[in-house]
């Protein structure tokens, strides 16, 4: 059987927290970064699978269920 383990800890300590492309490790990414990231694929999401008017639903249920 082949020892596929220690090759995968070999790679990780490579690799180390910097990834694989080896930028730096910077730590939690900022949370305007990550929204900025996610709308485009979230927009997207929504117009492919028609997701608009299911979207406004649960927005209204949470609202309501806040008491707006």
């Amino acid at each position: 059987m082949a020892d596929t383990a220690s090759r995968t800890t070999a790679f990780r300590t490579r690799i180390g927290r910097g990834g694989l492309f080896g930028g730096p490790a910077t730590g939690r990414r900022h949370p305007l970064v990550a929204t900025a990231m996610v709308l485009p694929l979230a927009a997207l999401l929504v117009v492919v699978f028609g997701g608009w008017d299911a979207m406004v639903t649960q927005a209204s249920s949470v609202g309501v269920m806040l008491g707006r």
